[in-house]
């Protein structure tokens, strides 16, 4: 442990990027940590204790608990009953439960942590899922490509005679809500880590492991799979590593390095190109901000504009407000989001403040002709849950003027497109959820991964499991909320397998012959 404490004496001396430093640390620690710590156990009477915390946080200022008729005060009553014979549980039992009970509150931004999962044996292979299958891929590090586990038996069917959906959906606790295909790509990149899976589904792991896989025609073939070591596990699929410097808000020495980020525009054949791995904010990263300036005075005169979101996990909506300047007519105003906000009411100063800086305000702090834009926009709007007027703030609202985010900028009227999938989260998504149906703008993939929530973090007393919930009700022009519904595209493009294997960007390639379709005929119509 050693190592991580002289680095988190680093990253505290980087106290500009503290952050995303922070975040990082604790991603190694989670990943490096899994049966390293001791077996920590709480007495029963502590767990109650625990319990009561957490109920008095969730019934005080959790924005979503109650809205989808999930009762946890069943479950927490259901699991007392069941553990009130022992003396003590194991933190990790209880962490476990309380993901699992968390998790049907519908919040996708709430989270348990601080309790490890046994991680020690892993299948020798890596999985993705492709046209409602699971796909068995083994990785070539000289060529950084998939390729097929099995050249003839390629989609695995069951482990241990346990049919594969019957696995996906208890494999994940505290994500069963999340929108259906990107509940399915978590559930089924996680299938390499199956010591922690058998845990979960309180299964005895068996090594080796028996599974089956299937080829085209649905024939079957059984095969028994040594378990192997972490150092032996292969990497697990995910399309963020074949991006360059993807990663680069993490690092201090990358945020503003401008021979990064400049690989995330470019323009061919007229046809411009963004590519937004992670929502920075204009003060950590001033020079992707300048940098997007210089390109779309560059991108002027091309024909059309895309815009890349795809597995961008979030962060902060200063992007979201710099495009608008660009992408929304400078005579238009249009409502894209509202918002109530949990608290006791009035709404406290750091609370308006944490609103204000997503950009959402009360119909009173706008101007006169702002607040006819709302009245029309909310004598149609129609939210998909009434919420308490004793519980909730009013409306907030995130409102795109163009003519005060257009000084300084210039209008693009070129047709827009915006691609995004299944792992285009939070402040990603709410890109997404905004422009969706503006002039000019299109979406594209796969539906994302919505969720908007304002955290807010707890420490358990006992246990010291660490959570987080939101305090943020935040609904979709349509009245839906993007919490386990996410924003549908315009048009559909699923990864193909050549994608799969890195081989090739089949979502964008094909994107852009649609793109070049179009051009070429409104070319030929106005011959």
């Amino acid at each position: 442990m050693e190592m991580f404490f002289h680095l988190l004496k680093f990253i505290l001396s980087k106290r500009k990027t503290l952050k995303k430093y922070l975040l990082l640390l604790c991603t190694i620690l989670s990943i490096s940590c899994y049966g390293q710590k001791e077996t920590h156990f709480i007495s029963i009477n502590q767990v109650r204790e625990d319990l009561n915390y957490l109920d008095e946080i969730l019934r005080e200022k959790s924005s979503y608990q109650g809205l989808n008729g999930f009762d946890y005060h069943k479950s927490f009553d259901t699991y007392l009953n069941k553990i009130e014979s022992k003396d003590s549980i194991s933190v990790l039992e209880f962490g476990l439960f309380l993901s699992q009970t968390m998790g049907k509150i519908g919040d996708r931004h709430s989270y348990i942590k601080g309790y490890d999962l046994p991680e020690s044996k892993y299948l020798p292979m890596a999985f993705a899922p492709l046209d409602e299958k699971v796909l068995v891929l083994e990785f070539d590090r000289e060529q950084e490509v998939y390729k097929r586990w099995h050249s003839e038996y390629p989609y695995l069917k069951s482990i241990e005679q346990i049919p594969i959906n019957d696995i996906l959906s208890k494999s994940i606790p505290g994500e069963e809500l999340a929108p259906e295909n990107s509940f399915t790509l978590r559930a089924v990149r996680e299938l390499r880590n199956i010591e922690t899976l058998f845990y979960i589904l309180n299964k005895e792991l068996p090594n080796p492991i028996s599974i089956t896989l299937t080829n085209e025609e649905g024939e079957e073939k059984l095969f028994s799979i040594p378990l192997v070591e972490k150092d032996k596990r292969p990497r697990i699929w995910d399309e963020r590593y074949h991006k360059k410097g993807f990663f680069f808000e993490f690092y201090e020495d990358q945020i503003n390095n401008r021979k990064i980020i400049e690989q995330f525009f470019r323009i061919d054949d007229q046809l411009a190109y963004i590519q937004i791995p992670s929502m920075v904010d204009r003060k950590d990263s001033p020079t992707f901000f300048q940098m997007l300036g210089s390109f779309m005075e560059e991108a002027k005169n091309t024909e059309a504009l895309i815009i890349d979101v795809r597995d961008n996990g979030g962060g902060s909506r200063d992007l979201i407000q710099e495009l608008a300047g660009y992408l929304v007519h400078p005579d238009s105003i249009y409502v894209v989001n509202v918002t109530r906000q949990r608290g006791e009411l009035p709404l406290n100063n750091e609370l308006k403040e944490r609103l204000n800086s997503r950009f959402l305000f009360p119909k009173s702090e706008f101007e006169p002709r702002e607040q006819e834009t709302i009245n029309r926009f909310i004598s149609t709007f129609e939210p998909m849950y009434q919420l308490n007027e004793k519980n909730f703030s009013e409306n907030y609202y995130y409102l795109l003027n163009g003519k005060k985010l257009s000084t300084d900028k210039y209008h693009f009227n070129k047709p827009v497109y915006i691609l995004a999938n299944e792992r285009t989260f939070s402040a990603a998504s709410i890109l997404v959820s905004v422009f969706k149906g503006l002039p000019n703008i299109k979406i594209v993939g796969t539906n994302t991964d919505g969720s908007s929530g304002n955290s807010e973090r707890f420490n358990l007393p006992h246990s010291q499991l660490d959570g987080k919930i939101s305090t943020m009700v935040s609904f979709q022009k349509d009245g839906q909320i993007l919490d386990g519904i996410g924003t549908s595209p315009d048009i559909r493009i699923e990864r193909n397998l050549n994608q799969v294997y890195w081989s090739e960007d089949y979502q964008l390639q094909k994107l852009i012959e649609l793109i070049e379709e179009e051009i070429k005929n409104a070319s030929s119509k106005s011959n």
